[in-house]
Parts: structure tokens; sequence; C-alpha cells
């Protein structure tokens, strides 16, 4: 089990966590209280996409968590270069979201 020190905070991550889940889809919806976050993996020719995991967030998480990457990917663009998106995808293709209210 590794541990993780970040801002004071000891962080435990055990080795299933570690090795993490591939995501190309995630689906993100929420209600007056909460964001939930799920994520899944799309195969060519498989219609049918499992969520791996599933994360769900106050409404000022989420927020934290949007800033939080936006200021990481703008790091990342800076010393990589920029992520490029395709215009045209189809609905279901991955990375897509859906809000509900």
């Amino acid at each position: 089990m590794a541990e993780i020190k970040k801002f004071g905070l000891d962080i435990e991550l055990d080795e299933a966590a570690a090795q993490g889940n591939y995501s190309n889809l995630a689906i993100i919806s929420h209600s007056t209280s909460e964001f939930i976050l799920d994520f899944a993996t799309v195969l060519p020719g498989v219609p049918k996409a499992r969520v791996k995991s599933r994360v769900i967030l106050t409404p000022e998480h989420a927020k934290r968590l949007l800033l939080s990457l936006q200021e990481n990917i703008t790091r990342y663009e800076s010393n990589v270069g920029k992520i490029n998106i395709p215009q045209h995808q189809t609905p279901g293709e991955p990375f897509g979201s859906k809000g509900e209210a």
C-alpha cells in the first residue's frame, strides 16, 4: 500500500486502486445536491458499455474538480502541446456527458 503526502494529508493508495480503470466514456448527471460521474469503456463493435467506476460529488467539490482539471490541462498543454478534440462526434461517442436537472 502506497502512502502519498499532499497538503499535509496522508493518502493511502491500495494496490487495486493504484491499477486504475481505463475509461473513454464519462456520463455526467446531477441533482440539486450531487453530481454523479460514471466512467465506462466503449469498445469497437460492442454495443454495450459497462460502468467501471462511479464518483459522487457535492456541487462544491464538482466545481473544485473542474477548476483543478482546467489548471492541470493548462499545465499539460504548456509542456506537451495543445490537446485537439475532433469537431464532429456522433452521439454516444466517447467522452460524452449527460446533464439532468
